[in-house]
């Protein structure tokens, strides 16, 4: 919980820091703030909150996922220099609001009831409802915002309904009570419906077919820095509360919750891939590589091992580091040519090999090409869910391949056209070209040597 006040603490700093200079510091007191909070969340729980583990507990757990998203969060502000350079009026709310949301993440990642389970849900989404919308001149944005926000309450409005159920039948919020309830009672019917409507919710969260609908024009309307926030960030957390809640407080009916989740995956992988496939635009592109990447993120349910919860922090790390490294070159383009479609891409890699050489590692990475972390951690979750499900298995080996065409696309735009359509006096930043580095390297290194992982996060 340090961490989570930490954090807190910073947002507000920064979101105050606009009163005077109009959010000129407020990068870097979150980049200040958030090395503290990293540095914090490898030292043991203050023993003064001890007195609150019934609402939410700092596990290993908690403080590996908590690791996760900082260090993601981390690498978003060191672009958001250049990112936000057109919202010099209110980029200290911007700030604020990206930390305000990662506070309800952190909040997911130790909650240990149903209550908390909400505050973090609604702490996370609120923040994006109107970071969506950031570009109020622009109409796809603010449609954007809008979007997300009817759809948002509609799947708050499931999993306040599921939640009323599963108190109703358990007469707890407590997981663990919830959790013996479902062991004697897998049939009671209010509490398995409960179960399915707080699923469908979460789903919602994760953008998991049919409950993705929002996904590509909110990802392609909002500011893309926001979006890469989104597809990164807010995966991480809405994957480890479903992880979460599935495995501890529902782990009684998991015979009734679980083919429901593998019909959900089916559609995602194949729909999502498809999907990706038709499009011209390189944001909305991303958006259905981020839908398909929740399918994938889904087989953790099973075949689950004592290794599951590492299989999942290491894949969403994964996924992570390669979601910056294609949106710091899409923010890029997008500054200098005022579009993301696949052509205005042509020729990148002429003017900025580096920049282009991030993005498409980071695509091989998610397209699951052996000696980059995407591999690794494809070939674990794959390696889980075969001993369960080999069938869903297939499904996203078949998207895996799928997948691979629509992110050649990009590439082959970056690094085979013969003239760049980039002028040679229009250079990156400093700060971009060392996070491409930084992406790079880990990539790679985690592809080659994925204990690394194990080892840096204290594991």
């Amino acid at each position: 919980m340090s961490v989570l006040i930490i954090v807190f603490l910073t947002a507000v700093i920064a979101l105050f820091s606009g009163v005077f200079e109009q959010g000129k510091f407020a990068r870097y007191i979150g980049i200040l703030g958030l090395i503290v909070a990293l540095y914090v969340s490898f030292l043991p729980e203050c023993a003064f909150f001890e007195k609150y583990r019934h609402m939410y507990e700092y596990s290993l757990n908690t403080a590996l996922f908590t690791k996760i998203s900082i260090v993601t969060t981390l690498l978003l502000f060191f672009l958001g220099g250049f990112a936000f350079s057109n919202h010099r009026s209110h980029q200290s709310e911007l700030y604020a609001l990206m930390l305000f949301a990662l506070v309800g993440g952190i909040v997911l990642f130790g909650f240990q009831n149903l209550v908390t389970l909400f505050l973090g849900v609604e702490i996370l989404s609120i923040p994006l409802y109107v970071m969506a919308g950031a570009n109020k001149t622009d109409l796809r944005s603010n449609e954007a915002s809008i979007k997300y926000f009817l759809m948002g309450a509609f799947a708050t409005g499931f999993l306040l309904f599921g939640i009323a159920f599963i108190y109703g039948s358990a007469g707890s919020f407590d997981l663990y009570k919830i959790q013996d309830f479902g062991v004697k009672n897998s049939k009671d019917v209010m509490f398995i419906l409960g179960v399915l409507l707080i699923l469908c919710a979460l789903a919602f969260k994760v953008a998991l077919a049919p409950f993705h609908m929002w996904s590509p024009d909110v990802y392609a309307g909002a500011p893309s820095l926001i979006t890469a926030f989104m597809a990164s960030v807010v995966k991480i957390s809405g994957f480890f509360a479903l992880f979460r809640l599935m495995t501890i407080g529902f782990a009684g009916v998991t015979h009734e919750w679980i083919n429901v989740l593998g019909v959900f995956l089916i559609i995602t992988l194949l729909l999502a891939n498809v999907m990706g496939l038709a499009q011209t635009n390189a944001k909305r592109m991303l958006a259905y590589s981020s839908v398909s990447h929740a399918g994938y993120i889904g087989l953790v349910f099973f075949g689950m091992t004592t290794l599951s919860t590492y299989n999942l922090a290491f894949y969403l790390f994964a996924y992570s580091l390669s979601t910056v490294g294609v949106f710091m070159c899409l923010i890029w383009v997008e500054k200098l040519k005022r579009e993301t479609s696949f052509g205005a891409f042509k020729g990148l890699a002429k003017t900025e090999p580096l920049l282009a050489t991030a993005a498409a590692i980071s695509m091989l990475s998610m397209a699951g090409v052996p000696l980059t972390a995407g591999f690794m951690g494809k070939f674990a979750l794959f390696s889980q869910a075969m001993n369960g499900a080999a069938f869903l298995v297939l499904i996203a080996v078949l998207g895996s391949a799928l997948s691979i065409a629509f992110y050649l696309r990009l590439i082959i735009a970056m690094f085979f056209f013969k003239e760049s359509t980039f002028k040679s006096s229009e250079k990156v930043t400093l700060t971009y070209n060392i996070v491409a580095v930084f992406v790079i390297a880990s990539i790679i290194l985690l592809g080659v040597f994925p204990d690394l992982f194990a080892r840096q996060f204290g594991l």
